[in-house]
């Protein structure tokens, strides 16, 4: 995990996102690229000609002050970094940027901030990317490694977590493999902790019924009660940890107060 691409975009939830990358480039001794997204100007008219054409939103100037104050932030630090600037819709200008990314951060959601989306832009790009995507919460101040909740339900999606989690695993002191009981566990937990093992990394295995409780609320509690520092998810799979696009992945991107780390 060295090449971290970070979202850049100046919004209540970039500073949570810029720590974050600073905590694992560091840890990772990577390099961090930065990607600074400015949408399309938004344009109103009323589509005839009749009426004279409004721009309603342009974030041009403010993005720009935007690169001046992060760009300068960035060179007092001690990460190996670079920028790349983008006009487009932020996912898709995440995406395009991501082929050799190690690791996208973005946040899990803006509460109380319709614009952007970022639960939706979390969505779209973990559907999409080959690389793991680290979500994490706004009010995050710093990324730590110790603690790891890995929330298993034994399909593909969790195993490609897992194996893109392993970088950041090595640095912890205690990570929990957390699954439901059910027969449709494609691998056991037992087989993910030999896994991590081989790795160098201890893990203890804990299994639940999920009984009435919805995926997420079981994640949740669990995390809270390990005292987890992030959450390691396959995202939009299947199983009794079940994921739709509706479903535990967006409820989580919605609600969690841990950063989570998914792939599919």
């Amino acid at each position: 995990m060295k090449n971290i691409l970070l979202l850049v975009h100046d919004d209540h939830g970039q500073e949570a996102r810029l720590q974050a990358a600073l905590d694992i480039t560091r840890a990772v001794e990577g390099h961090l690229t930065c990607i600074d997204v400015t949408p399309y100007p938004l344009i109103a008219g009323d589509g005839f000609g009749f009426a004279e054409t409004v721009v309603i939103l342009d974030e041009r100037e403010s993005e720009a002050k935007n690169k001046s104050v992060i760009s300068e932030r960035l060179s007092r630090e001690d990460v190996s970094w670079s920028w790349i600037d983008a006009m487009d819709e932020i996912a898709n200008a995440v995406l395009d940027a991501a082929d050799l990314a190690d690791l996208i951060i973005l946040n899990r959601a803006l509460d109380g901030f319709p614009m952007p989306d970022m639960r939706d832009i979390a969505s779209r790009i973990v559907a999409r990317a080959s690389a793991p995507v680290l979500a994490v919460p706004e009010t995050l101040e710093r990324f730590e490694l110790e603690r790891a909740l890995v929330a298993w339900d034994g399909r593909p999606s969790a195993a490609a977590a897992l194996r893109a989690a392993v970088p950041l695993l090595v640095f912890a002191k205690e990570v929990e493999i957390f699954t439901a009981q059910g027969s449709d566990n494609h691998i056991v937990p037992e087989d993910a902790a030999a896994y991590l093992s081989r790795h160098g990394i201890a893990a203890n295995v804990r299994k639940t019924d999920i009984g009435k409780f919805h995926a997420d609320f079981l994640i949740s509690d669990e995390a809270k009660m390990f005292r987890a520092d992030y959450i390691v998810m396959g995202a939009y799979g299947r199983g009794r940890l079940r994921e739709t696009f509706g479903g535990t992945t967006k409820n989580l991107l919605t609600k969690s107060k841990f950063p989570l780390l998914m792939s599919h």
